[in-house]
């Protein structure tokens, strides 16, 4: 039986802002307030001397609007041949012009997480940067993101969660009269704000950014437990060959997260902290 207090889905308009022909979409304006508000997040944690070694922080705050781009190119690049390939193949090996649509919607964060660290790889070659140290700025700011994101998730009615009788459940429009779990709520809970939160008590309390690894491990880490823990209350896609039991493809693909970020995490102590070079004191 449903539970009495279920609570009908807040009809939210998807698009948030219309100038003449043009439709902003939440889901538009959730990507740039997290690439936005991430941008800025990185350059505050560049501009406080005391949570890197030595006062001397790795690289000039400047370079952070370089930086942007590149993060921007390997998210919608990597999001969306990662959508194609892990969760629609076969529907875009039939059409293959519609993974060029990517106004269309369908995003992974597994591929974006994969662009972004190739981008981030060749931009600190690029500029003679430290890769770990930029892994650890833009893990530790890609929370926000994963916050908006989810939101925006939710506002649209999409990935809902498993049908439920708890007092919070909702009826989805499009998922039938099933009372579910607001599961991007969760995600965005646990994915969000409280990945940040430990993430930010690590920089500025436990001065984690003086060992390269640190942050970005913890965040694979935290990541991968957190979308496990959130799948278990999703609607999994049962199609998905990676669909069986207990497992979801989000499950799947976290599993290899969670055991590289406990060996970055492992190894940060022993990871030389890079000096000189790029070095300035805040």
């Amino acid at each position: 039986m449903p539970h009495p207090l279920a609570i009908d889905f807040p009809q939210i308009n998807a698009v948030a802002l219309k100038l003449g022909p043009l439709q902003v979409k939440w889901y538009g304006l959730s990507y740039a307030a997290g690439l936005i508000l991430g941008w800025l997040y990185i350059k505050r944690l560049l501009q406080q001397s005391r949570l890197w070694r030595n006062g001397l922080v790795p690289f000039r705050p400047e370079l952070v609007d370089d930086l942007l781009l590149w993060v921007t190119l390997g998210v919608v690049l990597g999001g969306r041949l990662g959508y194609v390939l892990f969760y629609e193949p076969g529907t875009y090996l039939a059409h293959p012009l519609e993974a060029l649509a990517i106004w269309h919607g369908g995003m992974s964060f597994h591929g974006a997480l994969v662009g972004t660290a190739l981008a981030i790889l060749v931009f600190a070659r690029r500029n003679a940067i430290a890769p770990f140290t930029l892994f650890d700025l833009t893990a530790a700011a890609v929370p926000i993101g994963l916050f908006f994101g989810r939101i925006a998730n939710f506002i649209n009615a999409e990935l809902w969660g498993r049908p439920t009788s708890v007092a919070w459940g909702m009826v989805f429009p499009g998922a039938g009269p099933a009372v579910r779990h607001p599961s991007q709520l969760y995600e965005a809970t646990c994915e969000g704000l409280i990945l940040f939160l430990v993430l930010a008590w690590l920089t500025h309390s436990r001065l984690a950014l003086q060992r390269p690894g640190m942050i970005a491990g913890t965040f694979l880490i935290g990541y991968g437990l957190a979308r496990s823990f959130c799948e278990l209350f999703r609607t999994p896609d049962y199609t998905h060959a990676f669909t069986v039991g207990v497992l979801t493809p989000g499950i799947v693909y976290s599993i290899p997260m969670v055991l590289l970020g406990a060996w970055v995490v492992r190894t940060a102590r022993s990871r030389a902290v890079p000096a000189g070079g790029e070095a300035h004191e805040a």
